[in-house]
């Protein structure tokens, strides 16, 4: 805004500046056009192929034939279909639930205690240290994995033997019964880098001055987690609870490098039941379907939970005001 003063120091004249002028601004649309086009070409018309394939009975060669909505229909009554689905929801608590409790918990001990204790390069080793598996490749972590959980001579085994606990040795891979804990297991290990990294980040914008207050009316640590920390980042612990759930719907990788769904489909997950539906059993026509019902309901959940988000953010803008 610019002001004029005319004599007697009062303003005369103020003039409002709203920015640049509607061509300018319509101009800074040539700068979306090339990811508007990307997204058409990579997402949208991938996706309408796949979603107009489901509609067909075809084996992938000859000419496909329409089928209406038989293959949603037999998706409807598909035991597998929905076992894989059930599994899906333990992968939720084991990527999305988990590692937000566990990332939220070390995010507020490393920022409020390791960081006075011991210095901020310490804090800085162990961040990268629990970052590490996220950037590691899925195929090389899922390898390393299946070593580790193997029954006979892999590592996990052998150290229960080393300490006396041979008889706790199992096949953690192979046993239908232990199979889908020991996936989860290893999905911690991945993902608890990345909501860790987040919360540390939000924690950088609160105010250091609420911490030292609390701690000289003398309120542990505890209990400055409770009604600081946990306060402070609701913003980032609903990206992580989206972020982390629409990665757990749709993994793929870590299931086909650990057990290919097995034992006896015990850990398949859509993702993976579509592939080897599209790929293996050759009926393109209902993995399409599988795959459309996936992809519309991870666009839902993650349109709900940026609902959600939004409305939280109104909610605390309306309370401050």
């Amino acid at each position: 805004m610019t002001v004029t003063v005319a004599r007697g120091g009062r303003p005369a004249r103020a003039r409002h500046r709203a920015g640049p002028p509607p061509r300018h601004r319509d101009s800074y649309a040539l700068f979306l056009l090339p990811g508007a086009l990307a997204f058409l070409v990579v997402i949208v018309v991938p996706f309408l192929m796949n979603t107009g394939v489901s509609f067909t009975d075809w084996q992938g060669v000859g000419t496909p034939e329409g089928s209406g909505l038989a293959n949603y229909r037999e998706l409807l009554g598909d035991s597998e279909f929905w076992a894989s689905f059930r599994h899906s929801l333990f992968m939720v608590v084991a990527m999305a639930l988990v590692p937000t409790a566990l990332g939220l918990v070390l995010a507020a001990a490393l920022f409020d205690y390791v960081g006075k204790h011991f210095g901020s390069r310490v804090v800085v080793v162990l961040r990268a240290c629990f970052y590490l598996p996220q950037v590691l490749p899925i195929a090389v972590a899922g390898i390393v994995w299946s070593w580790i959980l193997a029954p006979d001579d892999g590592t996990l085994n052998a150290l229960l033997k080393a300490v006396g606990l041979g008889s706790w040795r199992q096949d953690w891979l192979g046993d239908p019964d232990l199979a889908l804990y020991s996936v989860m297991g290893v999905m911690v290990w991945v993902q608890l880098g990345f909501p860790l990294v987040v919360f540390m980040a939000g924690l950088q914008r609160v105010d250091p001055q609420l911490y030292e207050a609390a701690e000289l009316d003398g309120a542990g640590w505890w209990r400055r987690f409770r009604h600081i920390t946990l306060p402070q980042l609701r913003p980032e612990i609903h990206v992580v609870l989206t972020w982390c759930t629409v990665a757990a719907l749709k993994v793929f990788g870590a299931v086909y490098v650990l057990t290919k769904g097995g034992p006896g489909g015990a850990t398949d997950v859509p993702s993976y039941f579509s592939f080897t539906t599209f790929f293996e059993k050759t009926q393109v026509g209902y993995g399409a379907a599988i795959s459309t019902v996936l992809t519309v309901l991870i666009l839902a959940l993650s349109l709900l939970g940026l609902r959600l988000q939004s409305r939280a953010e109104d909610a605390e803008e309306g309370g401050r005001a």
